[in-house]
C-alpha cells in the first residue's frame, strides 16, 4: 500500500562550520517541516563520509534518496558554482534520482546562489529528474539573517516563495510517484 504522505529529502549542501548555512537551513526546515502531507528527511552532506568524491556510494545516503518523492536542495554559492560535497552527494546516487522532482533553496551575496542553482539544475537533468521552475533566492544571506541567526521581517516575502515552490513540487512529486507506481521509468 502507498503511503499517503509525501516524503521530501532536503539535501543541505552548505558549510557547517559557517554561520549563515545552519541558519538558512534551520529557517528552511522549519517551514518544510509545518506543512501538511510532507514527511521531510534532513540529509546534512557534511553528515556523510564522501569517500574519494567520486561518486563514492555514502551508506544511507542512497537509500534515504531512493525513499524519497521528491527533493529540496539547499545551497550556497561559493565562486560563482555550489560545493564540491555536494557534487559528491549528488553523484554518489544515480537511478535513486530518475523521474523525481527537485527544488532549490539558494543563498549567497547579490546573486543569491542562483549561479549554483543554474548549475545544478544542469546536474539534475543529467539524473533524469526534473527540477521545480519556482526556487527560493536568499540575496545577501548573511546580513539578512544577522549574526543573532534570526530572520528578520525582509524574510515574509521569501516565506511566500517558500509556499510556492512546495507547492510546485509537492504537485511534481505526488504526479511523478503516481506515474512511477504504474509504470516503470525507462531510464
Amino acid at each position: 500500500m502507498q503511503r499517503e504522505n509525501l516524503r521530501i529529502a532536503v539535501i543541505l549542501g552548505g558549510n557547517v562550520s559557517g554561520r549563515t548555512g545552519p541558519v538558512v537551513s534551520g529557517w528552511f526546515l522549519d517551514l518544510a517541516a509545518s506543512r501538511a502531507g510532507v514527511d521531510v528527511d534532513a540529509l546534512d552532506v557534511a553528515e556523510f563520509d564522501l569517500g574519494d568524491g567520486h561518486g563514492t556510494p555514502l551508506g544511507s545516503f542512497s537509500s534515504r534518496i531512493e525513499a524519497a518523492d521528491g527533493f529540496v536542495v539547499v545551497t550556497p554559492e561559493y565562486n560563482h558554482g555550489y560545493p564540491g560535497p555536494l557534487k559528491s552527494a549528488i553523484d554518489s546516487a544515480r537511478k535513486e534520482w530518475f523521474a523525481k522532482p527537485v527544488a532549490f533553496v539558494s543563498y549567497g551575496g547579490m546573486s543569491g546562489g542562483l549561479r549554483a542553482v543554474e548549475q545544478l539544475r544542469a546536474v539534475f537533468a543529467e539524473l533524469h529528474a526534473t527540477t521545480v521552475r519556482t526556487s527560493v533566492s536568499l540575496h545577501n544571506a548573511q546580513r539578512v539573517f544577522g549574526t543573532q541567526g534570526t530572520a528578520p521581517e525582509v524574510l515574509r516575502d521569501a516565506e511566500d516563495a517558500v509556499g510556492e515552490m512546495l507547492d510546485q513540487l509537492a504537485w511534481w512529486a505526488l504526479s511523478l510517484r503516481e506515474a512511477r507506481a504504474r509504470r516503470p521509468y525507462p531510464g
